[in-house]
């Protein structure tokens, strides 16, 4: 009781800027949340609140000994904590500094979110390229960072648009031979190396391409999409599994499924959809 008047008082003492002040907070705060979405920012904050809990629970029923622990542990990780999140801080002081702020703050005037407007974009491109015949491999990132595979090709951070795309992936480009890497609804990196999958029973007929698809979806939870040179054919690799032979739709609802987190609940609904046309490309 004591404490809600006291928060009464508060409140009936404030002023309009009180108000303003703490909307601004608030404001921010929720942003933040949504720029850590689905990094590996996330998860450190998930552990960093369950041990807070648990350091209260333990204050609370007097376990000493795994209270006083906790409480050291917290006081060396506040000067930890640049460190353990200097990715996610870097990319936030470069986007600041090249004057992204609204960017990250607000979506598009359609209510399309950066990775929305990526998705429709490579749809364009694909089935542009699936018409010309022009092969090309995008990767999109997703928990996991890819920053070993960005270092092997050009550095680009650019926003996405089909007629970007289908310029890199042009046979001409220098870039073309490699994957293209799209980052947080951004085209991070193109011209990659990408691995190549282990797995011996990979149908003979999938070129480096598909193999590649199929390793850098082995080796983390990227999302990899394949335009065959030789049929036209639209491909996704994900988890090690190549979904073939795709229309723009399906392709659609697979990115959308797997990338966009409003979508994350239809993930199983999505893949039933698909069971029938699963293809391991294993023939």
């Amino acid at each position: 009781m004591e404490f809600w008047e006291n928060y009464w008082l508060l409140v009936k003492n404030g002023s309009i800027i009180d108000l303003i002040d703490v909307a601004i907070v608030a404001f921010l705060v929720y942003h933040l949340i949504r720029f850590v979405h689905n990094t590996n920012a996330e998860r450190l904050i998930k552990g960093v609140i369950i041990l807070l809990a648990v350091q209260f629970f333990a204050s609370t029923v007097h376990l000493n000994t795994i209270s006083f622990v906790l409480e050291k542990l917290f006081a060396i990780g506040i000067v930890a904590l640049p460190v353990v999140f200097q990715p996610e801080l870097r990319r936030l002081l470069e986007q600041i500094g090249m004057g992204h702020v609204t960017r990250l703050l607000v979506r598009r005037e359609n209510g399309e979110t950066e990775i929305d407007f990526a998705i429709s974009q490579t749809i364009l491109a694909c089935e542009s390229m699936s018409w010309s015949r022009t092969g090309a491999l995008m990767v999109f990132e997703r928990m996991e960072r890819l920053g070993e595979i960005t270092k092997t090709g050009t550095l680009i951070d650019a926003e996405p648009s089909a007629e970007l795309i289908k310029n890199i992936f042009y046979p001409k480009s220098p870039l073309h031979d490699g994957a293209m890497v799209l980052r947080d609804g951004r085209i991070h990196a193109a011209g990659c190396v990408l691995p190549l999958s282990k797995n011996l029973n990979l149908s003979r007929d999938l070129g480096t391409r598909h193999r590649s698809a199929v390793g850098m979806s082995e080796n983390s939870d990227a999302v990899v999409v394949v335009v065959s040179e030789e049929t036209g054919a639209i491909s996704v690799a994900i988890g090690g599994m190549l979904k073939r032979q795709l229309d723009p739709e399906t392709l659609r609802k697979i990115l959308e499924t797997e990338l966009v987190p409003d979508t994350m609940d239809k993930k199983k609904k999505c893949w039933s959809i698909l069971a029938g046309r699963k293809d391991k490309a294993k023939k």
